[in-house]
């Protein structure tokens, strides 16, 4: 057994492997098959937020590639790799997109290679490093990514798992301060909200049984990442409803863009 293979813990559900099995992936064990299907039970809706999250980002890098000229991208909390991953969708506007991708999930890491196949124009490496780690993310990253010109940081579902608020937002402008003006801010994030109170529930059952713990917070919470930006239309509103050409239910996932 590699080192790797040595942190994957398949004994208890994982966030990043229930998101998966939740969007129709196969990197996923039973473990968190089971735990999937019982938070399902209690938010029938929730495997649509991961499929509703992911067609968010699509729609956001694209934009930023084709729209704002924004060839750049720094996506923290990766996932699994999936259809459509930042790279894929970006390297289809613009082929000589840099991308780089960080996450400290050891199976993610162990996925990695696919994340890492892009265009032979462009630019994709993977970091293994925690959201936490400013420095350590922004010092590694500047080997791919050119930090005197535009990124976009994509922060999809992340901050979702630090849970002391001043912390989160400390992060977040840490990680903005450091990009040109021109930057932009894609980020996601799971809301508590009075008209969607089995997603409580849901959530109460992830943080007792599964791993990473992650913190709701109220759309107005998520809306604060994004002071002292430009905030794109329609502003932070559910992802489902981020410039979706077809209206969709909303979901308790809210996401917005801002320019800095």
């Amino acid at each position: 057994m590699n080192d790797i293979e040595s942190r994957i813990d398949t004994s208890r559900p994982h966030t990043a492997r229930i998101w998966n099995y939740w969007t129709g992936g196969k990197d996923n064990y039973p473990v968190d098959r089971a735990a999937g299907d019982e938070i399902r039970e209690l938010h029938p809706g929730i495997g649509a937020y991961a499929k509703a999250d992911r067609l968010f980002l699509g729609r956001a890098v694209r934009h930023l590639a084709e729209r704002e000229d924004i060839t750049q991208f720094l996506d923290i909390g990766t996932g699994l790799p999936s259809a459509d991953n930042t790279h894929e969708v970006a390297q289809r506007v613009a082929p000589d997109a840099r991308v780089v991708y960080v996450d400290n999930d050891p199976l993610v890491l162990a996925h990695a290679q696919a994340l890492l196949v892009g265009t032979p124009e462009g630019r994709t490496d993977y970091l293994d490093a925690d959201l936490r780690d400013v420095d350590t993310i922004l010092a590694a990253a500047a080997r791919t990514i050119d930090f005197s010109e535009p990124v976009a940081l994509m922060l999809l579902g992340v901050v979702i798992f630090v849970e002391d608020d001043e912390e989160s937002y400390a992060i977040v402008r840490r990680l903005m301060d450091a990009l040109a003006p021109g930057s932009h801010l894609v980020l996601s994030h799971t809301v508590t909200h009075p008209d969607m109170p089995d997603v409580d529930e849901a959530v109460a059952f992830w943080n007792e049984h599964g791993t990473p713990k992650l913190t709701q917070r109220t759309p107005a919470a998520v809306a604060r990442y994004f002071e002292g930006l430009e905030l794109l239309e329609p502003g932070v509103v559910s992802c489902s409803a981020w410039r979706a050409a077809t209206p969709t239910p909303d979901v308790a996932m809210y996401a917005g863009v801002g320019r800095k």
